[in-house]
């Protein structure tokens, strides 16, 4: 492995949701965590980058309605 794929696997999602929608991703396009690793660099790092961007929409979206909820909630 490379100083890049190990960084790019270092910077991995700390929140367990955030692992689990990484993993759903990956999931959707035929893959697990483990066989994304064994992916050439460039490949792997692309579709890691693509299930990050899910991953953060998808928190993005929770954590937005969450505060529209609240919002309804408490008026």
């Amino acid at each position: 492995m490379t100083v890049l794929h190990n960084q790019l696997m270092s910077e991995c999602p700390e929140s367990s949701l955030e692992r689990k929608l990484i993993a759903e991703y990956l999931l959707g396009k035929g893959y697990r965590m483990s066989d994304v690793r064994k992916l050439p660099e460039p490949e792997m790092i692309r579709l890691m980058k693509e299930a990050c961007r899910y991953a953060a929409l998808r928190l993005a979206e929770i954590e937005s309605r969450s505060k529209f909820r609240h919002k309804i909630e408490t008026h």
